[in-house]
């Protein structure tokens, strides 16, 4: 260890302390708060009142597809540029940009899928305070006053949203640095002349502040070479009261106001053990926000790569339901509105007013924009067992037997960095990992798979071929004299990609080439950490503002980074396999679009009660802007379980859509049969819960990917008209279909779950005992329990035969799950394909209706062109909620029949018909007489 740690230097060293000491809390003063931010302070310390931009309505031009119109500030005399659209699918895009910038501002590429299409705008009133436009449907219109400038979005005489309604617009335009300035007379003469605004500016609005020009935080100065550059908008939501979104925050799923504390931030940051139920700023930034209530769901998509900061506000915030009550009787109370401030460091506003009017609405009018969910290889969805670090080959020969030997089924087993040669990605240990291709092949012939880290800080080192050629074609990275920025990381001293650049992303793919990434084969997949980016030595542990990547600061891209990693890295995964093989990636940074390449789990999480709990929410709010491919690390990252914690936290995690369990270095051993008979047991049953329901998950991800619905959803998603699910965040809906209450707190002899719906029916998965919907329902638990319902009304196919792994139960057959409704009807479906190749892309899949209705349960196609065979069957039916039948008749596509043999509980009322064998992609009914 001695000549490795000399290499790593004091800086590394000083983080390695920290990382395996006892202290397991975050230092919250290596990041800002808003105070320390000079832009976030400076736009804050802007007081809601009168806007001093007007629209200059002589400038205005409408064309078909769009309108656009001169803001001036009356202050300063600085012009903007408004551009609104109206886009397919109800959205309306906002931009504002310098009229005539001094140099381009940057403008977030390669997040929308396309660029946007656009329906036509049509004047229906104009006059000098402002115009009138129509955006087609359900009579809503966009009213822009001109003095003070203001947008709203209305529906008939109802205002959906207000921009700029409390005055909060702020722009601040580039500018010459005054002691740069030439001849600062000859630019004020130029004033005179509205069109050469750049430069224009009053001595009131020309005074320096702290931290336009440079910024010191702790020992680091960004220079700020383009000086101030910060914008901000509010939006007003009338009418509501719970806002959710704008991931990633160890926070509940409602977002919270933010007047008494500082704002949410966006802003990628490798946060060392996160403290929960604040708004300080984690691994991802997605800019999405969702306003709900009973009447409409509406989104904010704020297009904008750089440190944002989001403050909320509401008029009934701390308000309690008796003083709600009390105003109501009083007949003072006010419509309910959440205020909402956007604050960016630099670039420009963009932001799409996604409309609804429902959930599922504006999941599809984001999925237009930015992309859905990758549809994932069917392994994936399968347990993941990881550790940092499994030791050597021996160590993984050794793990992956002791899941067959305890009868757990697993798919994927993980290493993190200690597999490489000295922290050099795409390379394995000489001694530790001596024959990878044979360890690969090993996991291959009991069809199992593994997952290594590459993360993107590359160790500089003139004997690495990684660094070297990365360092020839310039594709690092630059520190703003210019030379190849350099940081701290797990190697030492790290180079970073410059992973904007679309040719270094090119060459990054290439590197998983099976001829480029030695003992890489089919079963290996990728792991991209650190990728906020993580600088051990850097500002707030990341990469300096002022660094370039070409001709921008990296500042302006910042949130971007972790995208682009893994955007490469699938690239890469995709490639080496010809474009036929689905990628699976897993990535801790995020930003809008990232769904597109894979997985994102929550970080470096602990072995904490809460921590089990705020797993939930995180997952919720990811979901709900796209990533629906989520997960905690089972057990927490840091410190040591508690054994009921284990259990607990394996109960949790195998109804959240990414399975994997995780630990520290300095953790003990915690594959699950080291806890003793009875808690492997527990483990092991959970495990082989989520096995049995893979047709269920990955049906749903097929959803996700068509439809960018969340796969794990809260529950107002499908009951928008219930206000008691509004801010629900210890239970859950997969799909519509099933309920999940975890639970989530020490010593728990009961919980009491909500199950909605006043005129649904619920069963318990594990009980079938029936209760009704609309009711707070307490569950008495032991420690096998874990609260799960089927909803009456739906069909859920499950596999009851679990093996090793999810690739040995491919033709393994079906039992259907009819649980009916009050009314005795019941549908679902069943989504089958290869599980692993794009051929879904060509139709070559099995999606099936089921239906029971009238004492009939039939499958139908609901793709008939599309063709695929599969040799599962139906082996059995169980029916939730049933009568006895006198006699079951099955009827097959060719019309032949046979009598079926059934069971039937009165107690339970549950119907179990035996073995009627037809094959899972068929034509045929089922009828109870």
């Amino acid at each position: 260890m001695a000549t490795f740690t000399e290499r790593m230097g004091p800086v590394v060293l000083l983080w390695l302390a920290v990382c395996l000491s006892g202290t397991w809390a975050v230092d919250k003063g290596n990041f800002k708060t808003c105070d320390q931010s000079a832009f976030c302070k400076r736009q804050r310390a802007v007081k809601p009142g009168e806007s001093p931009y007007r629209a200059l309505l002589e400038t205005m031009e409408l064309t078909n597809t769009r309108l656009t119109l001169q803001l001036i500030n009356d202050n300063n005399k600085v012009r903007l540029l408004l551009e609104l659209y109206r886009l397919q699918g109800n959205i309306t895009r906002v931009k504002i940009n310098e009229l005539k910038p001094l140099k381009p501002r940057y403008e977030v590429p390669d997040v929308l899928i396309r660029e946007p299409p656009t329906e036509p705008l049509s004047l229906l009133s104009q006059d000098e305070n402002g115009v009138v436009l129509s955006l087609g449907a359900e009579s809503q219109r966009v009213i822009v006053s001109a003095r003070p400038f203001r947008l709203d979005i209305v529906e008939g005489r109802e205002v959906l949203m207000s921009l700029n309604s409390r005055g909060l617009l702020g722009f601040e335009h580039l500018r010459m640095r005054k002691d740069t300035q030439a001849d600062p007379e000859a630019d004020n003469k130029e004033g005179t002349d509205p069109a050469n605004q750049a430069e224009t500016t009053t001595e009131e609005e020309e005074k320096v502040e702290d931290g336009m020009w440079e910024e010191t935080f702790k020992s680091h100065t960004d220079s700020k070479p383009n000086g101030p550059s910060a914008i901000s908008l509010d939006f007003s939501l009338p009418g509501v009261e719970h806002v959710y979104g704008i991931p990633e925050h160890a926070d509940t799923l409602k977002l919270k106001t933010t007047d008494s504390g500082d704002p949410y931030r966006l802003y990628n940051l490798d946060v060392f053990q996160y403290e929960l139920y604040n708004p300080m700023a984690l691994y991802g930034a997605v800019p999405v926000m969702l306003a709900h209530n009973v009447q409409r769901t509406t989104g904010i998509f704020w297009l904008n790569a750089a440190e944002t900061w989001v403050d909320i506000s509401s008029n009934t915030a701390g308000k309690t339901v008796f003083g709600k009550m009390l105003d109501y009787v009083q007949g003072s109370s006010e419509t309910p509105q959440t205020d909402v401030r956007w604050i960016s460091e630099s670039g420009i506003i963009d932001v799409f007013l996604m409309l609804g009017p429902t959930p599922r609405d504006v999941f599809s009018q984001y999925a237009s924009l930015t992309g859905t969910q990758a549809f994932p290889p069917l392994a994936s969805l399968g347990y993941h067992q990881c550790r940092w670090n499994y030791n050597d080959q021996e160590d993984v020969r050794s793990v992956d037997a002791g899941f067959d030997e305890h009868d757990i089924p697993y798919d994927f087993i993980w290493l993190d960095i200690e597999h490489t040669d000295g922290k050099r990605y795409f390379t394995w240990d000489p001694h530790k990992f001596a024959s990878p291709k044979e360890m690969l092949q090993g996991l291959l012939d009991k069809k199992r798979k593994m997952v290594a880290i590459v993360d993107p800080h590359i160790k500089v080192d003139t004997n690495y071929k990684i660094h070297n050629e990365i360092r020839s074609l310039g594709f690092y990275v630059k520190n703003k004299d210019g030379a190849d920025y350099e940081g701290w990381c797990w190697p030492g001293s790290a180079g970073y990609p410059d992973f904007t650049r679309p040719d270094m992303r090119a060459w990054w793919a290439s590197q998983f080439a099976y001829d480029q990434y030695e003992g890489a084969t089919e079963n290996l997949y990728t792991w991209n950490d650190m990728n906020e980016p993580s600088v051990f030595n850097g500002p707030e542990v990341t990469m300096h503002k002022d660094a370039m990547h070409g001709s921008w600061e990296h500042r302006e891209v910042h949130n971007l980074y972790g995208l682009y990693v893994h955007m490469a890295t699938a690239q890469g995964l995709l490639e080496r396999s010809g474009g036929t093989e689905r990628p699976f990636v897993l990535t801790r940074a995020v930003f809008a679009g990232s769904q597109r390449y894979g997985a994102v789990w929550t970080g470096d999480n602990a072995a904490e009660w809460d921590h089990l709990k705020i797993s939930i929410p995180m997952c919720l709010s990811l979901g709900l802007v796209g990533m629906s491919f989520c997960g905690a690390d089972v057990g927490g990252f840091f410190k040591s379980p508690s054994t009921e914690l284990l259990v607990r936290w394996y109960q949790t995690g195998a109804y959240q859509p990414f399975f994997r369990a995780h630990a520290h270095l300095d953790t003990p051993r915690r594959e699950p049969w080291l806890f003793g008979p009875e808690n492997t047991a527990l483990i092991r049953e959970v495990v082989r819960q989520r096995y049995t329901l893979l047709p269920y998950w990955y049906q749903l991800f097929y959803h996700a990917y068509r439809t960018g619905e969340p796969v794990m959803r809260p529950l107002w998603v499908e009951y928008p008209q219930d206000p008691a699910t509004f801010a629900l965040d210890d239970e859950f809906l997969l799909g519509r279909d099933l309920l999940v209450h975890p639970i989530t707190e020490e010593g728990a002899r009961g919980v009491t779950a909500y199950l909605p719906g006043k005129d649904e029916a619920w069963f318990d998965i594990h009980t079938f005992q029936k209760h009704n919907g609309g009711q707070n329902l307490y569950i008495p638990v032991t420690m096998s329990s874990i609260p799960v319902f089927q909803r009456g009304g739906s069909i859920i196919p499950r596999k009851l035969r679990v093996r090793r792994s999810s690739t040995c139960m491919e033709h393994d057959p079906y039992t259907l799950y009819v649980a009916l409704n009050n009314q005795r009807t019941a549908e679902g479906e069943l989504y089958i394909d290869d599980g692993h190749t794009f051929n879904y892309e060509k139709k070559e899949f099995i999606h099936r209706r089921f239906s029971f209705i009238k004492n009939v349960l039939s499958s139908a196609n609901l793709e008939p062109d599309a063709q695929f065979t599969t040799k599962s069957w139906v082996e059995r039916i169980v029916i939730l909620g049933a009568s006895k039948p006198s006699m079951i008749t099955l009827k097959s596509a060719d019309g032949e029949e046979n009598q079926l043999e059934f069971d039937f509980d009165a107690s339970m009322s549950v119907l179990t018909i035996r073995k009627p064998g037809m094959n899972a992609g068929a034509d045929w009914t089922v009828t109870l007489q």
